[in-house]
Order: structure tokens, then C-alpha cells, then sequence
């Protein structure tokens, strides 16, 4: 380290001290620490879930009568026969009495971190605040019978690992971190006394809490991509057009250039995983797939030629049950105005979807009510307006874990979700009637699914004993 004939001073032998701490502590970095081995949290014995009829996330109809083997995290064993068990096999039983087992419920428009705050708590309270906040909600969500959801802008990665470890009950988190947005877009929540941004300068409250950065230009957008994947974004999430919730976002509005667009599907693409954009308009969506986005969000505003367009490109509709331009918690008269527009879109969307074929997904988008988010379910059953009741979960089960795919080796938790299949992450609910034939259960969680289980573990057991 020093030449010959150097002196080796206290203060040189300091200075090499300090040189191999910091060796020694890149164990420790915050790009080390923000992405640990999460120890799996302790999960029940063997689980054999007796005489149920399975309904198995892909097809119409109900198996006969079935039990269901559960070990570890997957299922071992579907079989039309008793299964043999022995008698210190240490298996817990439950009794299914012909009751309906299903794949658990999948949401892939969520945003953890903003359900229950308005947007000015999120704004300005401590993050420790909010990150107990959005546990608390995280419970509420599973116990809803949601067992996955696709977080869609917002801090959520330390909220992940908490329910990883089995710090507390929630769902599987697929975290897109930030969404990433321009000066005046949809997620630029400055005041205007904000202005100038100064680039390079400091970043705006909401940057700094992680619910969305604000990019301008493509080296921008990429940086900013690129902070997201480094903290664990298994997907990018860009606003490509105007939105509702943010004051100085018009709805009509094209917001990144299709240059900076490709930034970010670049920068995704090197990790081996995609971008989706929030997107209501033809413009912004024709501008999205041609920068080689994935996946479109919302959608409600498009036309005949953009959906003709998207199903020949095989793009992906993430898109929302919107039927109520009631007033909403934190929204201002101008946001209730964009939102009453958004809902008169909402009957054509998915009538062009089913008309064209296009690959459609359900989330709910709910944002700043938790009274707004125990309807989750019922947004669900909603659908019942535009499909059957088995299409409908179809869609929210196995058709939403193909979408989950596209992660690739990003996807934090590989296996088969969104299926009752043998070695499918064992992620099940067990229903109190007959969903295939009556959406409306899924609207009524507390009474009608009976078992909620994730990654194996049960969550919920009030089977009548």
C-alpha cells in the first residue's frame, strides 16, 4: 500500500484501518442490506384438505370430490381418492364437506403504501407511520383473500420483506418501488411554490419517501429505473399520460417522450423484466407500445384502432372495475371531475378488450380509503357485469399469474401461483358455497371463505369444527 521507504505512522496505520473496514463492511452497504436471504417464517405441519371440490383457476367447471395434500409451501398432491396418510404423520385435517377450494385471489394494481393515508398524512407524516399504516392494511388485504398483489407505485420493499419474514401477516408483494413520472405528470405531487426544480437539486417529499421520482429527460429516466431495480422491482411503472389524484395532470395529456420511454424498457430489459405505464389515452398508449412497453394500465379512454392494435401486439391490459364517480377521500372537486371521466370509460374498455381479445387483468387501484379497499372483493364481483363468474376468476387467479411471469428471474417468488395444481405454491381458499355460480362470495370474504392460506401456512380456519 505505502512505497519502500515510507514511515509507518500512527496516522498511516489509521488510515489503513479505516481502508479495511470499508472492505470489509461492502457486506453491509445499503445495496446489501436492501435485498437479504429473508429467513422463510415457520410454516404448519403437512395440511390435507378432505372432500372438497376444487376449482382449479384455469377451467369452468369443479372437480369431484378431491383432497388436496399441502407440504412445506406447495401442494404435493391432488388425488380423486382418500390419501393415506399413516397415522404419526403429524397432518392436519380439514374437513371440506364438498366445500369449494380455489386458488387465492391476486390483485395487479395495488399500492400498498397508499390505501388507508390521505394524500396529505402520506405526505407528511414520519415513514415509520406508514409503513405500520400499510401493515395493518396488508393484514386486511390477505384476510380479504387477496394472497398476492402487484404493487404499482409506492415504498413497499421494506413492507415486502416484513411479511417475507413472517414479521406479520399479508400478501406477496411483486414491488415496482417508485413510479417514475415527469415535472406536471400524473405522481408530481409539488406545489407549484415548488418550482424551479433544480436538477441535481434537492429532491421533492414525495421523492424522498419513494412514491415516485420525477425523471426529464432519458439519462433520467434510466437512472431512476435503474435505483428501482436496485432496491428489488420485480416491474417498472412509468406515467405515460395524465391521471386523477394528481392536481397538475390532466387527464388528456401525453407526458414522456417516446425516447424516454425507451430508456426505461431498456434499463428493465437488461435486468431481464419489463415496464408497464398508466395510460388512459389512445396517444399515450400508441406512444407506450412503441417504445416496447408490456403492459398498459387502465385504458379506459382508448379507442377501436388503439385496442386492435394492442391485442395484435400481444400487449397486456391491466385495467379496473370503475363504476362509482362517488366522491372519493382526499380528492378535490378537479380530481372528482377526472375521475366521473375515467368511469364513463369503464363499459367500453372491457367491451373492446373481449371484442379484440386482448390479454385483460383485474386490479382495483383503490388509493386513499380504507373504506374504498374492503370492497376489493366486490370490485371483483363487479365483473360479473362484463363476464361469467368463471371467467372473472380465471382472470383474477391464473390469467393474472401469467402476467406475474413477465418479471422473468426478477420474480421474487418463483413457482406456480393463481393454480390448484400439484407443486403450485400452495396459496388456497376454501369457500362456503360455490363462486363459479355466485360471483357475489367473493364480495363477503369474512363469512364465505372459510381457510386462507399463503405459502402453505393457514391465516383463517373457521371451519365448523
Amino acid at each position: 500500500m505505502f512505497g519502500r521507504g515510507t514511515v509507518d505512522t500512527p496516522t498511516r496505520r489509521s488510515s489503513r484501518l479505516l481502508v479495511l473496514a470499508a472492505v470489509l463492511s461492502v457486506g453491509s452497504s445499503p445495496a446489501a442490506v436492501s435485498q437479504p436471504r429473508s429467513p422463510s417464517p415457520a410454516r404448519d405441519g403437512p395440511i390435507l384438505f378432505e372432500n372438497v371440490r376444487i376449482f382449479d383457476g384455469r377451467t369452468a367447471t369443479l372437480s369431484p370430490a378431491s383432497h388436496v395434500l399441502v407440504k412445506d409451501n406447495t401442494i404435493a398432491r391432488i388425488s380423486a381418492e382418500p390419501i393415506e396418510t399413516g397415522v404419526n404423520a403429524g397432518i392436519r385435517g380439514v374437513a371440506g364437506n364438498g366445500r369449494v377450494l380455489m386458488p387465492g385471489l391476486t390483485d395487479m394494481h395495488w399500492h400498498a403504501m397508499m390505501v388507508r393515508p390521505t394524500p396529505v398524512t402520506l405526505l407528511t407524516s414520519d415513514i415509520g407511520y406508514s409503513n405500520l399504516l400499510a401493515g395493518a392494511e396488508a393484514t386486511a388485504t390477505l384476510m380479504r383473500g387477496f394472497t398476492t398483489i402487484r404493487d404499482l407505485g409506492g415504498p413497499s420493499f421494506g413492507l415486502k420483506r416484513a411479511i417475507d419474514e413472517g414479521l406479520l401477516p399479508g400478501p406477496r408483494i411483486y414491488p415496482s418501488g417508485a413510479v417514475i413520472t415527469v415535472t406536471s405528470g400524473h405522481g408530481d405531487f409539488r406545489q407549484l411554490s415548488d418550482l424551479p426544480r433544480t436538477i441535481g437539486g434537492m429532491l421533492a417529499r414525495v421523492e424522498q419517501l419513494g412514491g415516485s421520482m420525477i425523471a426529464d429527460s432519458p439519462d433520467e429516466v434510466r437512472m431512476r429505473v435503474r435505483e428501482q431495480l436496485m432496491q428489488g422491482a420485480s416491474q417498472i411503472k412509468l406515467t405515460a399520460g395524465g391521471g386523477v389524484a394528481s392536481p397538475f395532470s390532466p387527464l388528456d395529456v401525453t407526458t414522456f417522450t417516446e425516447a424516454e420511454l425507451r430508456a426505461a424498457v431498456e434499463a428493465a430489459e437488461n435486468w431481464g423484466t419489463y415496464v408497464c405505464t398508466h395510460a388512459y389515452t389512445p396517444a399515450s398508449i400508441r406512444r407506450s407500445i412503441a417504445a416496447g412497453v408490456k403492459c398498459v394500465e387502465h385504458g379506459h379512454l382508448m379507442d377501436e384502432d388503439t385496442a386492435r392494435l394492442m391485442a395484435e401486439k400481444g400487449i397486456w391490459l391491466s385495467t379496473q372495475p370503475f363504476l362509482d364517480a362517488s366522491p372519493a377521500s382526499g380528492l378535490g372537486p378537479a380530481e372528482q371531475a377526472k375521475l366521473a371521466q375515467v368511469v364513463t370509460g369503464t363499459d367500453r374498455v372491457y367491451a373492446l378488450a373481449k371484442k379484440y381479445g386482448i390479454r385483460t387483468a383485474f386490479g382495483t387501484d383503490i388509493l386513499f380509503s380504507e373504506a374504498l379497499a374492503k370492497r376489493q372483493g366486490a370490485m371483483l364481483a363487479s365483473l360479473a357485469r362484463w363476464y361469467t363468474p368463471a371467467e372473472a376468476l380465471i382472470m383474477a387467479t391464473s390469467t393474472n399469474a401469467e402476467l406475474l411471469t413477465l418479471s422473468g428471474l426478477r420474480n421474487p417468488y418463483p413457482g406456480r401461483l393463481g393454480v390448484v395444481e400439484e407443486g403450485a405454491l400452495a396459496d388456497l381458499l376454501l369457500v362456503d358455497g360455490n363462486p363459479l355460480e355466485d360471483l357475489g362470495l367473493v364480495a363477503d370474504p369474512d363469512r364465505n371463505f372459510l381457510v386462507i392460506m399463503k405459502d402453505g401456512r393457514i391465516y383463517k380456519d373457521t371451519v365448523p369444527k
